[in-house]
């Protein structure tokens, strides 16, 4: 590769602004320790005060902190905002994090300023003011290449289409790792419209696969903490992810972008102390999630909030007192119109129960007293005592714990669903012409005697969510309102693989919602759960609608080569019934998928076969297959010697990792073995999209090793890949990526 002139200079720049960045980590650590050897004394607002810098100092020395990232990957020249147009240039480096020099003026910008948004957007047709855009090949501070774009102002039309394209394609031909790389130096125009996008309301993002949504998505998350510091700060972003692999494979993409305090979940992980441990049938699953278990979970709260059958007699100083069941039933009634969470109004119904009894107790005490011939007092009855005297004592009956317990019980939400899915009355009441019979009894399951004993599933996490949010915290603490126990809002929620959410669980979202901002990220033409929408309007019906959604596609796939997208397209064609088309390759590697048919009775060995050959030529390989093969093709990689891992207890640090296509959404591999395809079509929940998902994984090969037939749509596929014209690529396509670093 040709050396640029100005790489010299450019790296004596970078040696200068890493000199400054070590410095102002230098300044911060000063700043903690000094404050630290100070002591613990003085005053509480002085403890306090130390308290702040110490936390200040900190997360300051984290944020600074880059690892092995580089710190600069770009410059921009662009004409000075003066105004005389004299030809005046003004220039910005573009880094990860900003960095001044010792005049406090700046010689690093932060990719997210608004200066540094040229460094993105700016094309031949809309220059954005640039003259010239420059990127970095870098290895650590290390300046390895330059590649520069010189923007014209002559009213040529200039190909626009990709951003730096050296810089990108060098970036997709590296080998991928078991976790996710951030874009911010290569982050395309298109990409970059989402990520700067206004923070208020839902924003939903549809991506086909390697469109970047993923990560788009997290540095988005990054932008609107630089952007709208002061209320995220303290309101806080969460991340959703689909599962922990998933959680683990991006976990780094944040810190490496300075942004360390976004707490990432699932959707289990919102509510920690369920562990769900068992599988929903299909329908079960379905019901489980349908927006009508809402009105389900609210009649099974109000089902236990109910007046008594007979009358509550309790003896008291020598009185029999009694309130009948209508009496009872008026109490209900009345706190039922008042507005609170069950557990908070349980208070209100004591106090009128305790109300009733002592109306009958002055009563009582009146009518013996005439009775006695006016003699002032009733024997043994203590005298005459108010009402909170009064209730204090009868509320310790045990014949009033008893009645209350029946008429408006303290209820956890786990006791909740035990009780309504193990009881057919109960399930029968709640569900009357809302569920049918058939859908009722698929959720009918035995009442655990214990709650460590109940099979919790995934579907019932939301469920638990929706009846905490009606029944409120156990017990009211005092001086803290209903609030308290409830969860937690933050200011910013972002959602991957929204499409696959039943509406419980965007209720349960949308509850955590501080003011309705959220960022949903996904491709319907990968839904592949039991609650699969037809579109995003399916999905944003049941979401915080405080402002008008917006909804943007990503139409350019950056991971997967357009050889292996004309096969995947075909599939997906078949299972949308062309609805959508998939995004376009932005490169081509001449690598053409290949289907490898074999013997049914070696089918595992050569499913290990292939993937020992792609191990042996390519960074990271998946072996994708339908859940009821993985125990007989892990026993065959380990006959055929192979280092292999399963995500769940490896990660995705292993050479090969063996998975099913609900855990590899939203990864992706070098090579990929997808075995048996039949079977992914066939199994259950699986479907052509789950093939589809499988198919298009992989950054360089794909295999697809069978012994039963090919399914129709992957057939045709393969035969359009092996038919993709040598010449005619996209332009973009065809550029040098040796000429980069």
């Amino acid at each position: 590769m040709s050396v640029h002139p100005d790489l010299p200079a450019e790296q004596a720049y970078i040696d200068r602004a890493y000199d400054r960045l070590e410095a102002m980590r230098r300044a911060a650590a000063d700043l903690r320790d000094s404050v630290i050897d100070a002591g613990r004394g003085g005053t509480h607002q002085a403890r306090v005060e130390r308290d702040v810098f110490v936390q200040t100092s900190l997360a300051r020395l984290e944020q600074l902190e880059l690892g092995r990232a580089s710190l600069m990957f770009g410059r921009i020249d662009r004409e000075a905002s003066d105004g005389y147009g004299d030809g005046t240039l003004e220039r910005f480096y573009i880094g990860r994090l900003a960095v001044s020099d010792e005049r406090q003026e700046p010689l690093v910008v932060d990719w997210r300023a608004p200066v540094a948004e040229a460094f993105y957007r700016a094309t031949g047709r809309a220059p954005m003011g640039l003259r010239r855009r420059r990127h970095f090949a870098t290895e650590g501070r290390r300046l390895l290449g330059i590649e520069d774009e010189v923007f014209a102002f002559d009213g040529e039309d200039v190909d626009d289409e990709m951003v730096g394209p050296g810089a990108l394609l060098a970036a997709l031909q590296r080998s991928r790792s078991g976790q996710m790389r951030d874009i911010v130096a290569t982050v395309q125009r298109e990409q970059d419209e989402v990520i700067r996008a206004d923070l208020p309301g839902v924003l939903v993002v549809q991506g086909g696969p390697g469109t970047g949504k993923t990560a788009v998505a997290l540095h988005r998350a990054a932008y609107l903490l630089y952007t709208y510091r002061f209320p995220l700060e303290q309101q806080g972003v969460l991340v959703i992810g689909p599962n922990q692999v998933f959680l683990r494979y991006i976990e780094q993409v944040l810190p490496s972008l300075g942004e360390s305090g976004v707490a990432l979940s699932t959707l289990s992980g919102l509510v920690p102390h369920i562990r769900p441990r068992a599988v929903d049938t299909l329908l079960a699953d379905r019901i489980k999630g349908d927006a009508r278990m809402a009105e389900v979970v609210r009649r099974a709260v109000a089902d236990r909030e109910r007046g008594l059958r007979n009358d509550l007699v309790v003896g008291f100083g020598g009185l029999s007192l009694r309130v009948s069941p209508g009496a009872t039933r008026a109490i209900v009634n009345v706190v039922r119109r008042r507005p609170g969470t069950h557990n908070s109004r349980r208070r209100q119904v004591e106090a009128m129960l305790a109300r009733a009894l002592h109306d009958q107790y002055t009563a009582g005490l009146a009518r013996s007293r005439r009775a006695m011939l006016g003699l002032e007092t009733v024997a043994d009855d203590g005298g005459d005592l108010d009402f909170n005297e009064f209730g204090a004592q009868i509320r310790r009956s045990p014949e009033v714990v008893a009645a209350l317990d029946r008429m408006w019980p303290v209820l956890a939400p786990e006791d909740l669903l035990n009780d309504l899915f193990g009881s057919p009355p109960l399930l029968a009441s709640a569900a009357r012409e809302v569920l049918s019979d058939a859908e009722r009894d698929a959720l009918s399951r035995f009442r655990a005697t214990t709650l460590d004993g109940v099979p919790w599933t995934r579907a019932d996490v939301a469920l638990l969510d929706e009846a905490r949010a009606l029944l409120g915290p156990l017990r009211a603490r005092r001086g803290r309102g209903d609030d308290e126990d409830q969860p937690r809002g933050y200011g910013h929620i972002v959602v991957d693989e929204a499409q696959d959410l039943s509406p419980m669980a965007l209720r349960m979202l949308g509850r955590r919602s501080i003011s309705g901002s959220m960022t949903l990220v996904g491709d319907i033409g990968q839904a592949t759960s039991a609650h699969a929408p037809a579109g995003w309007s399916d999905v944003l019906r049941h979401l915080p609608a405080r402002r008008p959604p917006r909804v943007v596609t990503l139409s350019v796939n950056y991971r997967t080569p357009a050889e292996i997208m004309d096969a995947a397209g075909a599939v997906l064609a078949a299972a949308t019934s062309d609805a959508l088309a998939p995004p376009r390759s932005v490169r081509a590697t001449g690598q053409v998928p290949v289907a490898r048919p074999v013997n049914a009775d070696s089918w595992a060995m050569e499913v290990a076969s292939a993937a020992g050959e792609l191990a042996r030529r390519e960074g990271t390989v998946a072996v994708i297959a339908a859940t009821a093969a993985l125990p007989a093709l892990g026993a065959a990689l380990d006959a055929a010697g192979l280092a292999w891992g399963e995500p769940d207890r490896s990660g995705l640090s292993a050479p090969v990792t063996l998975l099913d296509v609900p855990a590899v959404k939203g990864l992706e591999f070098d090579a990929v073995v997808v075995a048996e395809p039949a079977a992914i079509v066939e199994e259950p929940g699986g479907g052509l999209r789950a093939l589809f998902i499988a198919l298009t994984r992989p950054t360089r090969e794909l295999v697809a090793v069978h012994a039963r037939p090919l399914p129709e749509p992957l057939i045709r596929g393969l035969q359009r890949a092996r038919l993709r014209p040598a010449e005619g690529l996209d332009p973009a396509l065809d550029l040098d990526v040796d000429a980069v670093g």
